[in-house]
């Protein structure tokens, strides 16, 4: 346990990387034509996600009956976007998985800069800048910055590259990467909510579990909300409203668990991300199927 404890962080990093590693080996040269392809789909997805998903995490928590320190743990899960998993829940609802990968892969870029600029935003704001035991709490911007573009970008491109080099024959690497990452995040979140803080977990209870469960499935289904009707004003087709919708809807809780826990050391911030990752891909699958069977039922309807 002590062990463990001490490299929990460790095997975060490299679960984040091998996240991130995966999502490189699935690119291909087309993905990166959507970027020109669709600019306007792109372009009001991360306005989606950069904007308008922190404004309603904070329009959420704002008032709440919580903790400063949760607020800001749960702030710091809306800055950080989904990854692979809601590209696969875009396949899966057929949504547009190309912009879902480009949507991706530009909120990977972003998040180097919005991230630490963000949350230094969110700490100030409910902590004033103080954390657990008043202690001074503030996210370095550079040092932030180079850690996320070391375990999230140099993954990517690392995986690009082989994509490039092997073909398809890195897919079957993959395919074991499929394999041990849920092993990985489930050991990590199982320690994480059961450890003590001084063995690197949360000591989360039952009573954090239900105080933060309605927060963080209403942060879900609202993000969802405005995912998919942000597109509505401009024309965007219904496929591409429901991939945004996912992607908006679906948050990153490894990189997560990483600024709270790693980056400012505050197992509290930790909390929601972990009972967020109790239900938000299923949560997300759910509506995301729904919508699209209501479209169907709707479009068997008029003809």
């Amino acid at each position: 346990m002590d062990f463990l404890g001490q490299h929990i962080n460790l095997v975060l990093n490299i679960v984040l990387g091998m996240i991130m590693l995966g999502l490189g080996i699935s690119l291909r040269k087309e993905d990166f034509k959507q970027l020109f392809d669709q600019p306007k789909p792109l372009a009001i997805g991360l306005t989606a996600q950069m904007l308008f998903l922190p404004l309603v995490a904070f329009l959420l928590v704002h008032n709440a009956n919580l903790d400063p320190e949760l607020k800001v743990g749960i702030m710091i899960l809306s800055v950080c976007p989904g990854g692979i998993t809601s590209n696969l829940i875009s396949y899966f609802v057929k949504g547009n998985v190309a912009l879902a990968v480009s949507l991706t892969v530009s909120n990977a870029f972003l998040s180097l800069f919005s991230i630490p600029l963000m949350v230094n935003l969110f700490i100030h704001y409910f902590l004033g800048g103080q954390g657990q035991g008043n202690a001074n709490i503030h996210l370095p911007f550079v040092g932030t910055m180079l850690e996320i573009f070391a375990i999230t970008i140099v993954p990517a491109s690392l995986g690009m590259l082989l994509r490039y080099k092997l073909g398809k024959r890195i897919l079957e690497f993959q395919k074991i990467i499929n394999i041990i990452l849920p092993i990985l995040l489930l050991l990590v979140f199982a320690f994480k909510f059961l450890a003590g803080n001084k063995h690197g977990g949360t000591e989360m209870n039952q009573i954090d579990i239900l105080m933060l469960t309605p927060v963080v499935i209403g942060l879900n289904i609202a993000s969802m909300v405005v995912g998919f009707l942000v597109g509505t004003p401009f024309g965007l087709s219904f496929k591409n409203r429901i991939t945004i919708s996912v992607e908006v809807g679906l948050h990153n809780t490894a990189l997560a668990l990483l600024i709270a826990g790693e980056k400012l050391g505050n197992s509290v911030m930790e909390k929601p991300a972990l009972v967020y990752a109790l239900y938000s891909f299923f949560v997300t699958f759910t509506i995301a199927y729904l919508l699209m069977r209501l479209r169907i039922y709707r479009l068997k309807k008029r003809s």
